[in-house]
């Protein structure tokens, strides 16, 4: 179970701009402080008062301008600020913009043992290819290696009755034209 805070009491529950925090309510705790602490004063290199002459930079060198490092770290020695200078133009140079273009990505479809959702060539129609196998190669030289390892008397022919040994030909439904076809060899 879980105490929620109530809504804030002012329109649409959401305090207005500016508005004080509403009293704090029992078990929550009390809203911040406005405003932030004053900083503290460290003495050492690079902190202290920046009204004295050589805030943030060894003694008899100039002061470095920018921050101080936050506590704890040495300062850096021999910083300075990049300059941002602009760049020299010679007279007479133009500039000149390329434009790379880049080459067209091809999309190459597999056509596998599962249809394919892919544009017809011959209807030009978006469509989910449709599949039936035909015995090709594979089914053959499976054929031959069980009829030389013994299997002569019609087990030799299993290759031509199983789907897996068999060519996948993938057909437009629209057309009935072949689209693709798939061959295990």
């Amino acid at each position: 179970m879980s105490d929620a805070p109530p809504p804030y009491p002012g329109p649409g529950g959401y305090p207005p701009p500016n508005a004080p925090y509403p009293p704090p309510q029992q078990g929550y705790p009390p809203p911040p402080q406005q405003g932030y602490p004053p900083p503290q004063q460290q003495q050492g290199f690079g902190y202290g008062d920046p009204s004295k002459a050589g805030y943030g930079a060894p003694p008899g060198q100039p002061p470095m301008q920018g921050y101080a490092p936050p506590p704890g770290q040495p300062p850096m020695q021999g910083y300075a600020p990049y300059p941002q200078q602009p760049m020299p133009q010679q007279q007479g140079q133009t500039h000149n913009t390329v434009v790379v273009t880049q080459p067209a990505i091809t999309v190459v479809q597999t056509f596998r043992e599962s249809p394919v959702h892919t544009n017809c060539p011959h209807c030009r129609a978006e469509v989910v290819t449709g599949i039936h196998y035909e015995s090709g190669t594979f089914s053959w030289v499976v054929c031959c290696i069980l009829w030389w390892i013994g299997c002569g008397l019609g087990c030799c022919l299993i290759p031509f009755c199983v789907d897996g040994c068999k060519d996948v030909i993938h057909t437009c439904p629209n057309c009935q034209q072949q689209v693709a076809r798939w061959s295990r060899m």
